[in-house]
């Protein structure tokens, strides 16, 4: 009985799906950016390659699970368009930089994360970028190990027991930052060549806020550590998971101006969670480009403590603040004086 459960969602895969991803993945053109799970719909972009999901929040692909090849083969396809390089250094970074990728950090775990995500920053084509590192420690612990390009801030946290506060690291860097374009991006996310340069040409038609994430591959923590030491590169095995769209996790563009209109960051989310998606609630009543059509790859990590869990404190304040409604939200944040060096708005041990 157990194998026959476990027989007949392959099965479905086979006869259904088989044939519309390897129509799919076939031809030269980007049809592969249609492929959904069946009962999905999404929504075309109004000029151009891009699709967004046309319901909330995001899903999982479900073929590639039961046929990895298929996740192995999207991949390849995704990346071959869109292709991801990393370089010791931009060709293109200035000291008038358009394009700030912001980054929080702490620790070492992800150290090597880190480096490999400045890696494929380094490796952006047609825009000028820079890159800031927000490091959230009571000590310094990586500036040592960055490339001399990357700035480095120290953000020692109010008390040594303060839960890591992405909202607030962020906040931080966005002051420092010097481009009129902000990327807001985690440590763990591999960017092909052309996506600041993408963000550039939608910010360039009048968008204030993208998201130009459609495939975002999630390898296993074997392949990430073998890719770390050189063993294997990106392809030798198929991701784990395939994530539509993401929203605004992971990594969002916005203006400075578009950034300040809105509140930045919401600081009152101390802890793992929820400050992504309060902030995407506020960015949606802006003018907004959520099609996605690059594929970004995702470094396998241990998951965040709490993140699993339903008492999840972050995860509660992000469903209190989500029933009022956004402009208001917006109106409170911008009443405050976010991004002090002395720790986050309205914080107490």
């Amino acid at each position: 009985m157990v194998a026959v459960s476990r027989l007949r969602p392959w099965l479905g895969v086979v006869f259904r799906e088989l044939p519309r991803y390897t129509l799919a993945l076939s031809g030269k053109d980007d049809r592969y950016l249609a492929l959904c799970n069946r009962g999905e719909r999404l929504q075309p972009a109004p000029s151009g390659p891009g699709f967004r999901c046309d319901w909330q929040w995001t899903s999982d692909l479900h073929a590639p699970k039961q046929i990895p090849s298929l996740g192995r083969r999207l991949m390849a396809r995704a990346l071959a368009d869109h292709p991801i390089r990393c370089e010791a250094a931009p060709l293109s970074a200035s000291e008038q930089p358009t394009v700030s990728f912001v980054i929080g950090h702490r620790g070492e775990s992800r150290l090597s994360h880190l480096l490999a995500t400045l890696g494929s920053i380094a490796g952006q084509q047609q825009a000028a970028i820079e890159c800031v590192v927000v490091e959230q420690d009571v000590e310094p612990r990586v500036a040592s190990r960055l490339p001399a390009w990357v700035r480095h801030i120290h953000l020692p946290p109010p008390t040594a027991e303060m839960p890591y506060c992405r909202s607030w690291a962020f906040n931080v860097g966005v002051r420092q930052a010097r481009g009129d374009v902000l990327i807001l991006h985690d440590n763990d996310m591999l960017i092909p060549i052309d996506y600041a340069a993408t963000i550039l040409e939608k910010i360039s038609h009048g968008y204030e806020v993208v998201n130009p994430k459609r495939f975002i591959f999630y390898l296993n923590g074997r392949h990430t550590e073998r890719m770390f030491t050189g063993q294997l590169d990106m392809y030798s095995h198929p991701p784990e998971t395939i994530v539509q769209n993401l929203e605004g996790g992971g990594s969002v563009a916005i203006t400075r101006k578009c950034f300040d209109r809105i509140g930045g960051m919401d600081e009152s989310f101390v802890g793992w969670g929820g400050e992504d998606n309060e902030f995407w609630d506020r960015a949606k009543t802006q003018k907004c480009w959520p099609f996605g059509y690059l594929a970004l790859v995702h470094l396998w990590h241990a998951a965040q403590p709490g993140k699993h869990q339903t008492s999840n404190t972050t995860i509660m304040h992000y469903q209190a603040l989500s029933a009022i409604p956004a402009l208001a939200r917006i109106a409170r944040l911008r009443s405050l004086v976010a991004g002090q060096l002395s720790g986050p708005v309205g914080w107490r041990s």
